[in-house]
């Protein structure tokens, strides 16, 4: 199948309205998205478009989100990425505000694609009586480096190895295995709070890294038979079934003459510009059809080689990119939208 973009326009900041930044983005209602500006006027369709109005639960179920929590109980890999310029609303959109150790939890109709999705898996779980075993690992590219997010001690990096039957993968990366709601939530507040941020000119808290947090859903089939004399369960027959979901917070892409970065900051955002080109030079090229195809160079970078399977091997993949209806992040808003364009055209074989 293709996998259906979402795009997702935030509100004007307060700051953008108050220096007098005009609206340059709007939703039309019908899953097209119009851009107007000078010298620019283009329409653009996609599988769902949420205007700034929409909340967190629309976003979820008009997504196809629900629908990728049940394709990974029943055995695919399943992807969902954000993708868009820093401060467009990707970390919000994927966990909500997330709420640090000393706050008060954010109010539930704030909530991300992630919390949602997990109560849904748990939900599912219940109300199929399968025999689920969930886990999660969390982890971070940062400068090119792939550190766990949930070992203890400082961030550790990993080795990011390749193998014919398990593609690419992080070797001794640690999975948690967990059994309710309040479990996984800690576990992506506890990664959370160990990933790089730093505050520039566009955005306070500015992802400096590329986050991945996967859960691993492994099941049996028919779950267990229960024989009405004895209640005890009977192991059923149906082979088990591994799947996976898997969350992306891209780190933003940014022009350095916008937010000011220097030093460090400058090293990161040369890194985090440098990976991006790399996968939106992977999707160019998966978007054509097969047989006019040239090599994938998913080994460019360290982000390409993880999505690997996720962009156009196996799996189903879920793409939301988030905008700025800013005038003054047109060209940024521009580039995101013909970058998710061009996602449409890519079909992959779950």
């Amino acid at each position: 199948p293709r996998p259906p973009p979402a795009i997702r326009v935030r509100p004007l900041t307060c700051t953008e309205t108050q220096r007098g930044d005009r609206r340059v983005v709007h939703s039309l209602g019908d899953s097209t998205v119009h851009v107007s500006a000078a010298r620019h006027d283009a329409t653009f369709g996609f599988s769902a478009v949420f205007d700034a109005g929409a909340s967190q639960e629309a976003v979820f179920e008009g997504s196809g989100m629900r629908q990728l929590v049940e394709l990974a109980i029943d055995g695919f890999s399943c992807t969902v990425f954000a993708f868009g310029q820093t401060g467009s609303g990707k970390t919000y959109t994927l966990m909500g505000p997330l709420a640090q150790s000393e706050t008060p939890p954010a109010a539930p109709g704030l909530l991300g694609l992630m919390q949602r999705s997990f109560a849904c898996l748990l939900e599912q779980s219940r109300s199929r009586g399968s025999d689920l075993a969930l886990s999660a690992s969390y982890l971070e590219i940062y400068n090119e480096q792939v550190r766990d997010l949930l070992s203890p001690g400082p961030p550790c990096t990993l080795p990011l190895r390749w193998s014919k039957t398990r593609g690419f993968y992080v070797e001794n990366q640690l999975s948690v295995d967990f059994e309710s709601l309040e479990a996984i939530a800690d576990l992506l507040l506890q990664g959370s709070q160990r990933r790089r941020t730093s505050a520039h000119a566009l955005n306070r808290h500015s992802s400096r890294s590329h986050a991945l947090l996967t859960i691993h859903v492994r099941s049996r089939a028919g779950g267990q038979s229960i024989t009405p004399s004895t209640r005890v369960p009977q192991p059923s027959a149906c082979p088990s079934k591994q799947g996976t979901l898997c969350f992306v917070d891209l780190a933003g892409s940014e022009r350095v003459k916008e937010t000011g970065s220097s030093g460090e900051l400058f090293v990161e955002a040369n890194n985090i510009n440098r990976s991006l080109l790399a996968l939106g030079h992977c999707i160019s090229l998966l978007a054509k059809p097969r047989g006019k195809r040239t090599h994938i160079p998913y080994r460019d970078s360290k982000l390409t080689r993880l999505l690997a399977r996720s962009l156009g091997g196996s799996g189903i993949t879920l793409m939301v990119a988030c905008i700025s209806p800013s005038s003054r992040c047109l060209s940024e808003t521009l580039s995101t939208l013909h970058y998710a364009s061009r996602a449409r055209r890519v079909t992959t074989r779950p």
